[in-house]
């Protein structure tokens, strides 16, 4: 199955996930380019306020076409409850050429769920199977088993 692993990652706490589970599938990368600078504390407020309001963000353009993939697996970070604002564009600019869908998400709080919930309504699709890491977990051998089981999921 060709798979494209697409995330978001400010810290690179969901980079080094979107890495981990496409090395377990062979799966292609790319990481969305937000082109607002949201790196310091300040601006990490502001990116919690910008998901609680679901501002879209300004990302760079892709070079990988969804349509070309069997599944796409896309990661975010959780902020303040919600996905990042770059995967609310990816996903409102390419629901409709997703095939196939998985979800992951890094947090360090709490609003996995409603991040899931919220990513799922908005791609229109059924989730195949999801994931959330804690940041604390990344990285330990217990999460890597836990992302074996996900990738299991993927394949059913």
């Amino acid at each position: 199955m060709k798979t494209l692993v697409i995330y978001y990652s400010r810290t690179g706490i969901t980079k080094k996930i979107g890495q981990a589970i496409a090395s377990k599938i062979q799966a292609d990368t790319e990481e969305i380019i937000d082109l607002k600078d949201r790196k310091g504390a300040w601006e990490y407020l502001k990116a919690g306020r910008d998901a609680m309001k679901r501002v879209p963000a300004d990302i760079a353009d892709t070079k990988n076409d969804p349509a070309g993939y069997d599944l796409v697996v896309i990661g975010t970070p959780v902020w303040a409850g919600n996905m990042a604002c770059a995967i609310r564009t990816y996903i409102g600019r390419n629901k409709d050429r997703i095939k196939k869908l998985a979800l992951f998400c890094t947090m360090g709080g709490a609003g996995d769920q409603n991040t899931f919930n919220e990513m799922e309504s908005l791609s229109g699709k059924t989730v195949a199977a999801k994931i959330t890491v804690r940041t604390r977990e990344a990285g330990k051998p217990e999460t890597d088993a836990r992302l074996d089981e996900f990738v299991r999921q993927l394949s059913q």
